[in-house]
């Protein structure tokens, strides 16, 4: 026996002190200290990131009954689908309607929707986004999940308009041939005659799983937090951006009975692409959605795709707060 006897009782069992200091510091184990915050992001950007793809102009243009350039990308009115759900709501608060939807929020999806070239001129949806941080940086995920914005060619550029500078993008940022007096060809952009997946008993189940994961992560606007530098923070936002870029193009290019692609209800009238070849149907929107979202989380490992990525991604892991 080690120690003083008398400590003992009967039992064996013998007092010891007890601390309130972090003596073990667990914390220093794991220097990912982002990681789960990007993989919740990826996941709820992909299942938003082709909402916009349920409009006419698009599934025309598949069916090879529409050509030409766009007039409006998928990926504004993907970003404008969002806003309208989000609404004035801060992060708590939209998330928690997406997590348990009433049929009210359901109809917001359209009925809040505010269309570029039909309605009066719309300022940013990073603007009406303001009192949502996370929102803001899931709409800059979707918007540029193919290309960044680029100002128009028109317009000169002067240094003052880098602060707010997203409070400020319009759609002719994301595709130069918007027209907004050409009001008749652009009602097929605004236009969706099968609805959207939102309703999906597969889309509503991942988009609750996400957003009851991702409410820790927002707090009200009325506190102030750590959410506020999401948008701000290059490394989250870099990972998250390359992340969802190579499972939308990992994931669209699987055809047939790949064994990586979800199962989902069939016949569903809207369509996220086609086959290379033949051009014929391929992946459906509410099954490219769900595989988008959830191939980041089986598929992809954070870490080992920043060490493969850069050899100074692992220094600003360390470094992030």
């Amino acid at each position: 026996m080690v120690g003083d006897r008398g400590r003992f009782n009967d039992l064996g069992a013998v007092p010891t002190n007890r601390t309130q200091r972090n003596v073990l510091k667990e914390e220093d184990e794991n220097d990912w200290h982002t990681g789960e915050l990007i993989r919740l992001l990826v996941d709820l950007a992909g299942l938003l990131h082709d909402l916009g793809k349920a409009i006419d102009a698009f599934q025309r243009r598949l069916n090879g009954k529409l050509s030409g350039r766009n007039l409006i990308r998928y990926e504004w009115v993907s970003v404008r689908l969002f806003e309208s759900f989000v609404g004035d709501d801060d992060d708590a608060t939209w998330l928690a309607r997406l997590a348990e939807p009433t049929a009210a929020d359901d109809q917001r999806w359209l009925s809040e929707l505010r269309k570029d070239g039909l309605d009066t001129p719309l300022g940013s949806p990073f603007k009406s986004l303001s009192r949502a941080p996370l929102a803001q940086a899931l709409a800059w995920l979707v918007v540029t999940h193919h290309r960044l914005p680029e100002l128009p060619r028109d317009e000169v550029f002067q240094m003052s308009a880098l602060r707010g500078l997203l409070n400020q993008m319009q759609p002719t940022w994301n595709e130069r041939a918007f027209d907004p007096s050409d009001r008749k060809a652009l009602r097929p952009y605004w236009h969706f005659p099968h609805g959207l997946p939102v309703t999906t008993d597969a889309w509503r189940q991942r988009a609750r799983r996400i957003a009851r994961r991702l409410s820790p992560f927002a707090l009200s606007s009325n506190t102030g937090s750590a959410a506020d530098a999401v948008l701000n923070n290059p490394f989250v936002m870099h990972l998250s951006r390359l992340s969802l870029m190579l499972a939308d193009h990992h994931y669209s290019s699987l055809e047939g009975a790949h064994a990586e692609r979800v199962k989902v209800t069939p016949g569903n009238p809207l369509l996220a692409n086609t086959c290379k070849k033949g051009g014929g149907p391929n992946q459906s929107l509410d099954e490219h959605l769900l595989g988008v979202a959830q191939w980041p989380s089986t598929r992809l490992r954070l870490p080992a795709f920043c060490l493969a990525s850069s050899s100074t991604c692992r220094g600003w892991a360390n470094t992030d707060a």
